[in-house]
């Protein structure tokens, strides 16, 4: 990798109005890996109503009672991914930023009590190719924020991409009152 080469690893990626593709419209995305190979992430505002408890009962105790399952994005929709706040981030398989990372998938449950905080499933990723990302970038279908730990653990994830934009604040806070469907205004 060039010493040039800026990450994204950390950031959020807010779809713009003119993204469109159903995948991604109106997501919120946290890139947990972002290099010259491509980039990888989770969609943070998809929650879907099936339990966690349900899906995958093995992490249903560490996320909560009433957590659910979260689309993470449209690749390997059968794949589950789990990213957890560390106690101690040395535990994790890698670290998106701060101590958030993904939960190993060999974790046993038992050897997680007490090592995470918080925890949310994912069904599913966003990956891009090398350079796809960087060219949707440059087409203005993202919209960059530094990401907050909470973003990842929101209590509101239908409320978290207005939330983000007005976060950004200017033009992007008035862009927040936009509603999902324009032709309803």
């Amino acid at each position: 990798m060039s010493s040039d080469f800026d990450t994204l690893r950390g950031q959020l990626l807010v779809a713009a109005p003119a993204l469109v593709d159903p995948n991604f419209r109106r997501t919120v995305v946290l890139v947990t890996e972002h290099s010259e190979e491509g980039a990888m992430g989770v969609v943070l505002n998809r929650a879907t109503p099936v339990a966690v408890s349900e899906a995958v009962p093995h992490l249903g105790e560490l996320a909560g009672d009433d957590a659910v399952v979260y689309v993470g994005g449209p690749v390997q929709p059968e794949a589950v991914v789990a990213l957890a706040e560390f106690e101690d981030p040395a535990q994790a398989a890698s670290i998106a930023f701060e101590a958030v990372g993904y939960v190993r998938a060999e974790a046993e449950p038992g050897e997680l009590h007490g090592a995470v905080g918080r925890l949310r499933v994912f069904a599913g990723y966003a990956g891009w190719t090398a350079g796809q990302l960087d060219a949707e970038l440059e087409e203005s279908a993202w919209i960059v924020e530094p990401a907050l730990v909470d973003d990842v653990f929101c209590h509101e994830p239908t409320e978290l991409w207005s939330a983000v934009l007005r976060r950004k604040g200017g033009p992007f806070a008035f862009l927040a009152t936009m509603p999902p469907d324009p032709a309803q205004n």
